[in-house]
C-alpha cells in the first residue's frame, strides 16, 4: 500500500479522491488550509475506519507546505505519491478583472503545486521511486473566456509537468496529468452562476454551458477512479483526460483553427449557442 499525500481535500475532486485512497486500503495524508472548517472527511474516515488524516497545509505559504510534509516525512516515513490538486477559480474578462485575482489564483494552482512537488522531489529522488500526479483541467489546453485567469494556470502547470516529467525519469519517478472535464464540484456549481456585471457576453454564456452540463452531472468520484488507477498502476502516459466530456472537448476544439476558436467566441449568441449545440449537444440557452 502507498502513502500517498493529497492537497485540497476539503471537498470535491480532493475530498473523494482522499476516500477512494483510503478504501482501497492506501495511508492517506489529507491536507487543506483549515481542517477545522470542512469536518466532513475527517467524519467520514472515522465512521469507515479509514488509515486518513487529515492535515492542516496552505499551499500558497512556504513554511505551510515545508513543515507539513517535513513532519509526515519524520513520523510517518516516505511520500510514496503526491496528487496536488489544491485550486481555486477565477473567472472575467482580461480587462475588468483585478490583477490581484490573476495573482491569487496563479499563487494556488501553479506555485502551491510548485512548493509541493519540490518538498517531496528530494526524498523520491534519493529512494528512486515516486509518483506525481498534477490535477490539471481540460482548461490546461483549451482557453475559454471568462476563464482566462483559469486557464492560463492550468497551461502553465501543465508545461512545468511536462518539463518535471523529463527530469525525473533518469530517477524512477512516474509524473502525470489529470485533466477533468466540467465535473460537479463547487467550483464548477459557481461557474454556473451567471454575472451580469460584465461588458463583455463570454462569462453568461460560458455559465450557461456549465449549467447545461450539469444538468447531467459528473461526480468527482469518477475523477477519484482515475487517480486511484494512476496510483495502483504503472501507466507510462503523461496525459489523462478524465470525463464524458474530456476528450470531447479536447477533440472539438482541435479541430478549429485559432482563428476559427476566437470567432466562434466573438459571434452573435444566436449563433454561439447554435453552434454549441450543434456541434456539441448542448441545449444552453
Amino acid at each position: 500500500m502507498a502513502s500517498v499525500l493529497v492537497t485540497g481535500a476539503s471537498r470535491g475532486i480532493g475530498f473523494s479522491t482522499a476516500l477512494a485512497l483510503g478504501r482501497a486500503g492506501h495511508r492517506v495524508f489529507a491536507t487543506m488550509r483549515q481542517p477545522a472548517a470542512a469536518p466532513a472527511l475527517a467524519e467520514a474516515a472515522a465512521a469507515e475506519s479509514l488509515p486518513i488524516s487529515v492535515l492542516p497545509l496552505d499551499v500558497d505559504v512556504d513554511e505551510s507546505v515545508r513543515d507539513a510534509i517535513a513532519a509526515i516525512l519524520t513520523e510517518h516515513g516516505p511520500i510514496d505519491v503526491l496528487v496536488n490538486n489544491a485550486g481555486i477559480e477565477r473567472r472575467g474578462s482580461v480587462e475588468e478583472l483585478p490583477l490581484a485575482e490573476f495573482r491569487a489564483v496563479m499563487e494556488t494552482n501553479y506555485f502551491g503545486a510548485i512548493r509541493c512537488m519540490q518538498a517531496v522531489l528530494p526524498s523520491m529522488r534519493t529512494r528512486g521511486s515516486g509518483c506525481i500526479i498534477n490535477v490539471t483541467s481540460v482548461a490546461g489546453r483549451i482557453s475559454s473566456s471568462p476563464l482566462g485567469p483559469y486557464a492560463a494556470t492550468k497551461h502553465a502547470l501543465e508545461a512545468l509537468t511536462e518539463a518535471l516529467a523529463q527530469e525525473v525519469q533518469p530517477f524512477g519517478i512516474r509524473v502525470a496529468m489529470v485533466e477533468p472535464g466540467i465535473i460537479d464540484t463547487g467550483m464548477a456549481r459557481a461557474i454556473a452562476e451567471e454575472d451580469a456585471g460584465s461588458v463583455y457576453p463570454n462569462g453568461r454564456r460560458f455559465a450557461r454551458m456549465f449549467a447545461a452540463s450539469l444538468k447531467t452531472p459528473t461526480s468527482p468520484e469518477l475523477v477519484a477512479a482515475k487517480i486511484l488507477e494512476l496510483v495502483e498502476g504503472d501507466s507510462p502516459l503523461l496525459r489523462h483526460p478524465v470525463g464524458p466530456d474530456a476528450e470531447p472537448f479536447l477533440a472539438w476544439r482541435a479541430g478549429m483553427t485559432d482563428e476559427e476558436w476566437a470567432a466562434w467566441w466573438g459571434a452573435d449568441d444566436a449563433s454561439w449557442y447554435d453552434a454549441l449545440e450543434r456541434d456539441f449537444g448542448l441545449d444552453a440557452r
